[in-house]
């Protein structure tokens, strides 16, 4: 009888243990997935907005997603869920209203959604705040707009779009902007021309990071013809 008790008190002890054995491992596991990023690891964020345009977006995405185990991507808005463009084109994104975001690099794009997220006080108060603590702040295309509504470009040298050059450069006077240039870099702030620049200016960031030929290795894996100049570019505005 003694017996009998004493193996089912250990059976019902081990089952105790083997319960608590459990969920300490599932609870390690948890810590794992939800776990910050790796120090070595840079996020981009990118900012996302209605009438995004595509490759402003995709183009650094796809040079920066290449290299895994150096950057990380991740897409804001002011209040999250799926965000899309005049192509149609929806992505989903993380609220930007969070109070732990830190990222290392800030992404802002262009599009025609510009027009109108100029005048989103909201939106240029927290650009201004994610540029002041990030690391680098890269525009593309009409993206360059919203940064110089925050003031921080004023002083500086920046590009644009060269089709909107006229509306971008009347958001700031106080900007230096760059009729010529593919891209221009003025401290932590890249600043782009229209759409397609995205990706060099993108592909120079990394160029000045981990050197040139480096960058060269990532243009030829997707195939790209890079401009490496970001002085010169093709379209000049008027």
């Amino acid at each position: 009888m003694f017996k009998k008790l004493f193996v089912k008190r250990s059976i019902h002890i081990l089952g105790i243990l083997t319960l608590m054995l459990i969920k300490a491992n599932s609870s390690n596991a948890q810590n794992v997935v939800s776990s910050p990023k790796t120090k070595n690891i840079m996020e981009v964020a990118v900012i996302m907005f209605e009438g995004y345009e595509t490759l402003d977006v995709f183009g650094p995405a796809e040079i920066f997603g290449r290299l895994v185990d150096q950057y990380q991507l991740k897409f804001y808005s002011l209040e999250g869920g799926i965000i899309s463009n005049r192509h149609g084109v929806p992505i989903m994104t993380e609220k930007l209203m969070k109070a732990d975001i830190e990222p290392e690099i800030l992404l802002i794009p262009g599009g025609l959604g510009t027009r109108i997220e100029v005048d989103n006080a909201l939106l240029i108060s927290k650009i201004k705040q994610l540029s002041k603590t990030s690391d680098y702040v890269l525009t593309v295309c009409t993206g360059s707009a919203l940064l110089a509504k925050t003031g921080l470009l004023d002083g500086k040298r920046a590009t644009s779009n060269k089709r909107a050059f006229s509306w971008v450069t009347s958001q700031n006077s106080n900007v230096d902007w760059n009729k010529k240039a593919r891209w221009v870099i003025d401290g932590k702030y890249y600043t782009s021309s229209g759409v397609s620049a995205g990706m060099d200016m993108a592909l120079g960031f990394l160029a000045d990071k981990h050197g040139i030929e480096f960058a060269r290795k990532v243009a030829k894996e997707i195939e790209y013809n890079w401009i490496e100049d970001k002085d010169n570019d093709n379209f000049v505005a008027q």
